[in-house]
């Protein structure tokens, strides 16, 4: 066959567009040898939620996603064919989505008989908080961070429309300000009862609505980082220490090369240097 110069440019061209199918496929292989793994040491199911922007499409173009109704049908079909008495091991890795499927998601974890046990390698924010929440335990490293789940309007906090309603007379409150804050209302309610309702079964009452009136006040900004100590001192069923399995399952969803401030070489130890 001869080569010229318009075949090596499709050449080329052929595997630029390839490289991130293959390379998708490789890491879903490992990714599956790496969930039975876990399965098979724990005795659970194991079901993942990692939100991580990386190179998905045919061409490679960054993809990042959050929360959505898939997700939910997703896990919830994987959460209703696991058996009763099969515990559930959910990797949750989210930036948080929408209100709805994250509460259909907090609800179907909450109904599985056996113990459900949230691990947060890095963050769940949000939604995802919503659905730590629902499990019978939350497992966390050192520096994982839960969030507040107060919902946002418009990309506003709920609760600061609330607010600045209230600050002045309503006379002097513009119509579509008075409709965003009705709207802050409902959802902030409706927020607050789901968490209520997801959290009960594993905690009075009482304690459950301090909780969630707190999460969801609006005390924060929506991006605050809840620590572990933190979320443990509000009462959540906190466990520091995350397995070393599931942080190695996490570096199987590899974000996408970009240039960066931060680099560093392996460690190696002084004992192993030669010469």
């Amino acid at each position: 066959m001869d080569f010229n110069l318009s075949t090596v440019f499709f050449l080329f061209f052929l595997i630029m567009i390839l490289q991130p199918v293959l390379t998708g496929r490789v890491f879903a292989l490992r990714r599956a040898q790496a969930i039975r793994s876990v399965e098979r040491k724990r005795g659970s199911r194991v079901i993942t939620m990692i939100h991580r922007q990386e190179k998905r499409s045919l061409f490679g173009f960054n993809m990042s996603s959050q929360i959505g109704l898939e997700d939910a049908q997703s896990i919830i079909s994987a959460i209703k064919s696991t058996p009763d008495d099969t515990p559930i091991d959910l990797v949750l890795h989210t930036p948080g989505g929408l209100v709805i499927a994250s509460m259909q998601i907090a609800r179907a974890i909450e109904a599985h008989p056996a113990k459900v046990t949230a691990f947060v390698p890095i963050y769940a924010m949000s939604g995802g908080t919503l659905m730590a929440l629902a499990a019978d335990e939350i497992v966390m490293g050192e520096f994982s961070m839960l969030g507040p789940i107060d919902p946002q309007i418009m990309g506003i906090s709920a609760a600061s429309i609330i607010a600045a309603r209230d600050a002045k007379p309503v006379e002097h409150v513009s119509d579509v300000a008075l409709v965003l804050a009705d709207v802050s209302d409902k959802a902030t309610a409706q927020v607050k009862q789901g968490a209520i309702e997801i959290m009960t079964p594993r905690m009075p009452r009482e304690k459950a609505e301090a909780l969630a009136e707190t999460l969801t006040s609006g005390k924060w900004t929506h991006d605050y980082a809840l620590t572990a100590t933190e979320a443990s001192d509000l009462g959540l069923a906190i466990t520091v220490g995350l397995p070393t399995d599931i942080l190695d399952l996490m570096t199987l969803y590899p974000a996408p090369i970009k240039q960066s401030a931060v680099e560093f070489l392996p460690f190696d130890p002084p004992g192993r240097r030669m010469g």
